[in-house]
């Protein structure tokens, strides 16, 4: 691309020098012609007025001798029938002479060596006087080589230096598309931190803007693929913690070890799953998507359901707030359920049974807080625990639960943070952006809600199991 760059100038700049020099050489060697054309005129004029004053020989060759063209023997005078035409000598034909008499006017004649003009001058009515100056091949093209030269010499400067601009300018437009086409090459191969930096002319750094943004896009594309293969294998550990506990209450024998034992199995292959789609950690996140929305209170609800006759079978206390009225939140209702199935399930996971926990819905502004608490140990390093990845939070834990709930709640312009609850353990705080509450109701207070839910959570086991739907009932069972 350079190279036709220089070519492509060096075509233009030669079209241009040989546009101007041809011309500007001409003119030259012709003004050089003319210049010594006109001295050998003004010469010979010099002579007419001696001529119309004498035709003797002696003044003549006086006139003839102050001349420099007649000092140097390039100057002769012919007039008709006076012996004084032999004055000088003479360089052309008689014909010639007897043609400029009769014309009346100056002739130039190319002779060998140069050019001789003929200069008509009348001596009277019918006579005619005819001065001859001869003008040497040398005056005539004098200064026209070195002219020449120096014109040469500025076309070869013009032609050279427009080389060299065009060279300039063609590594100025070629780097930044080789660079270009290195950082495609580079991403094809699958180094996804392949960038361009923007420079050189407009539109490479216009295509270079695109480049980029087509890279970032590309690891949001990766990034989503990765984490939802993450997210969708995470989802799977809510019912194998179910059937864990299932399978430890079989008691002993062959059939209930195998169970176990695949049981596990299972979980440890989800668990391989998750670490494997979060091997490349990547950059992007989610985004909510515009018109998506859920009621939280019935996801609460629906969730505690099923969750409520784990804890029933584990001696878990249960207690809800803040579910009596709808709280819209702009995320997809199986997301919302994956994130508390998530927080519900580090609960029954990493806490003894026994181990009671709560469950309450807070409105604020423009924002609904989900608290999840839990009676039990506490998270040790809550920053760790909420980094996705990190093994560190809790023992046996992938460290992407609290993440999926961070990415949630991120999505609607929230947060998550983790603390010590009142009961005494870990409290898993999500803030979900964008949550009015609804208008015409007025949410009762906390105490009486409390009341109400602890009223809810003293029914008999059976009515709670038969709420539960049936296929989580033949779990437990």
């Amino acid at each position: 691309m350079k190279w036709a760059l220089v070519r492509v100038c060096l075509a233009v700049t030669l079209m241009v020098v040989a546009a101007f020099a041809v011309p500007l050489a001409i003119a030259v060697r012709d003004a050089a012609r003319d210049r010594a054309f006109t001295a050998a005129e003004r010469e010979g004029a010099a002579i007419g007025p001696v001529l119309i004053l004498t035709t003797e020989r002696e003044p003549l060759a006086h006139a003839l001798a102050s001349t420099r063209a007649g000092a140097e023997g390039r100057m002769s005078v012919h007039v008709p029938e006076v012996p004084v035409a032999e004055l000088g000598g003479t360089r052309v034909q008689q014909a010639d002479v007897e043609d400029a008499e009769r014309r009346g006017r100056m002739v130039r004649i190319a002779v060998s060596g140069g050019w001789v003009v003929l200069q008509p001058t009348a001596l009277g009515a019918s006579r005619m006087a005819v001065v001859e100056v001869f003008v040497p091949a040398a005056d005539v093209t004098e200064g026209v080589h070195t002219a020449w030269l120096v014109l040469a010499g500025v076309a070869v400067a013009l032609v050279a230096g427009s080389a060299v601009v065009a060279d300039r300018l063609g590594v100025r437009l070629v780097r930044p598309a080789e660079r270009l086409a290195e950082a495609a090459h580079a991403l094809g191969e699958g180094r996804l931190d392949a960038r361009v930096a923007e420079a050189g002319p407009a539109e490479l750094r216009t295509a270079a803007q695109a480049f980029n943004t087509m890279a970032e896009q590309v690891i949001s594309l990766l990034e989503a693929e990765r984490e939802l293969a993450a997210d969708l294998s995470h989802r799977l550990r809510t019912p194998l913690t179910a059937l864990r506990l299932n399978a430890a209450s079989l008691g002993d024998g062959p059939s209930a070890e195998q169970t176990r034992a695949a049981v596990a199995k299972l979980e440890a292959e989800v668990d391989t799953i998750i670490r494997s789609a979060r091997e490349h950690r990547l950059c992007a996140g989610r985004r909510p998507v515009p018109g998506l929305g859920c009621d939280a209170a019935a996801v609460v609800r629906e969730r505690l359901d099923f969750w409520g006759a784990l804890a029933e079978d584990e001696g878990r206390s249960v207690r809800v707030a803040g579910t009596e009225e709808p709280a819209t939140v702009p995320v997809a209702r199986a997301d919302l359920a994956a994130a508390l199935d998530v927080m519900l399930g580090n609960v029954f996971r990493h806490t003894p049974e026994g181990t009671g926990f709560s469950v309450d819905l807070h409105r604020g502004g423009d924002a609904l807080i989900v608290l999840v608490s839990d009676a039990g140990p506490g998270i040790d390093d809550p920053e760790a625990a909420l980094r996705r990845g990190n093994e560190g939070g809790r023992a046996g834990s992938t460290g992407l639960g609290l993440d999926i709930v961070r990415k949630l709640a991120e999505s609607t312009g929230g947060e998550v943070s983790i603390g010590r609850s009142v009961l005494g353990g870990a409290e898993v705080r999500v803030r979900l952006g964008h949550a009015p509450r609804p208008a015409g109701r007025r949410p009762r207070s906390r105490r009486a809600a409390r009341g109400t839910t602890a009223a809810r959570h003293t029914a008999s086991a059976p009515a709670r199991r038969a709420s539960a739907p049936a296929g989580h009932r033949q779990m437990h069972t």
